[in-house]
């Protein structure tokens, strides 16, 4: 028989997040264990007057969780560490803000977030077998890949450090602390994991298909053979598409004009019947999950969208004004009432789960500079 501690580990190792919502004592399990390192339970103990000096550290958060120190001197506990831990990087935030801004082409050079091992695994150490060519091969294509990869990951770990930050200071944000997987903060008692993306791509093919339209990709490909613009057809996806946007984008012809206003007009009306009704997107993001990295957890999508160019979309984590703005507006309108409208249902490798999910789009519908 399970203890009441046991049962919520078990639904929470199990994304079983709505069951847990289900239970004030699970929400309270739930904060509790946004603190759950040893060095914050034991600070918290000495907040909240408990005597804990005589528990082994791997008993302490059942030892604290059963004693149930008030929720409201827990929630006060964990927005001073948050303020604590925000002054240091407040401080230096308008020089970080700055550094993001150097960042001028988001590439990640063929080494794609959570396929880097097995890229140069795959690319380089099985199929070369010239220790000269291997070298050469690392020199010439690893060099800068690897350059490319580390900096579009250094520049989405700070933004995403910053955005997370506009989120926890709003006041109907609780936050949580010591970088919890699944919760990043509570909103009205909801637990939300922040995921900051862009519009899908295969979200975008899949609207086409569903107007009976050709992918983005073979649109550009058939414009190019009718107007004659050469392309080299054999180039992976994710390159080649950018090339033809770009030709076709400049090539001086009104056909040309005409073709980039019709393709970027249709984008944008996608979007906006997206944005009006998002249930879709947000059951196509679970259900779209790669198999590594897959979970349940209640989610907040903020949606960072430039309606003139998709592809620059990744601009806008690093405008902070823009971001605190449509991020503190749209969190003062949800109010405890509506949280329970957030509630959906998915499917993912033939079982069902529930969640609660929230998107918020941040557009811009006009040409961003450098």
């Amino acid at each position: 028989m399970l203890t009441e501690f046991d049962e919520f580990r078990r639904l929470y190792d199990g994304d079983q997040f709505v069951q847990l919502l289900r239970n004030p004592d699970g929400v309270y399990w739930l904060k509790l264990r946004s603190i759950s390192r040893v060095k914050q339970l034991r600070q918290f103990c000495q907040y909240a007057g408990l005597e804990c000096a005589d528990i082994p550290d791997a008993q302490l958060f059942a030892h604290v969780y059963y004693h149930k120190p008030d929720v409201k001197i827990l929630e006060s506990f964990m927005r001073e560490l948050f303020q604590v831990e925000r002054a240091s990087r407040e401080a230096n935030e308008d020089y970080l803000v700055s550094q993001l801004y150097q960042m001028r082409v988001f590439d990640w050079g063929g080494l794609y977030q959570n396929s880097l091992e097995q890229t140069i695994v795959n690319h380089y150490i099985k199929r070369i077998q010239s220790w000269d060519t291997l070298n050469t091969a690392i020199e010439n294509e690893l060099h800068i890949s690897l350059r490319g990869y580390v900096q579009c990951s250094w520049y989405n770990h700070w933004s995403s450090i910053i955005i997370e930050d506009i989120f926890k200071s709003h006041p109907a944000v609780l936050p949580a602390m010591g970088l919890v997987k699944k919760v990043d903060f509570f909103i009205h008692d909801f637990p939300f994991d922040l995921k900051v993306t862009h519009f899908p791509d295969g979200y975008m093919e899949l609207l086409r298909r569903e107007e009976g339209l050709r992918s983005e990709l073979a649109e550009l490909k058939a414009f190019c053979k009718q107007e004659g613009i050469w392309f080299e057809s054999g180039k992976p996806a994710k390159v080649l598409f950018p090339e033809l946007l770009t030709k076709i984008a400049e090539h001086p012809t009104q056909s040309a004009r005409d073709f980039i206003a019709g393709f970027k007009a249709t984008r944008a009306r996608m979007i906006r019947q997206t944005m009006s009704d998002p249930i879709a997107l947000k059951i196509w993001l679970y259900e779209n999950q790669g198999v590594r990295r897959f979970d349940a957890a209640n989610r907040f999508f903020l949606i960072l969208v430039d309606i003139q160019s998709l592809e620059e979309s990744w601009k806008l984590k690093r405008n902070k004004k823009l971001l605190t703005h449509a991020i503190h507006s749209h969190l003062d309108t949800m109010t405890p009432e509506r949280m329970e409208d957030l509630h959906l249902g998915f499917a993912w490798q033939g079982n069902q789960y529930e969640t609660y999910a929230e998107a918020l789009f941040v557009i811009v519908d006009q040409p961003q500079s450098l």
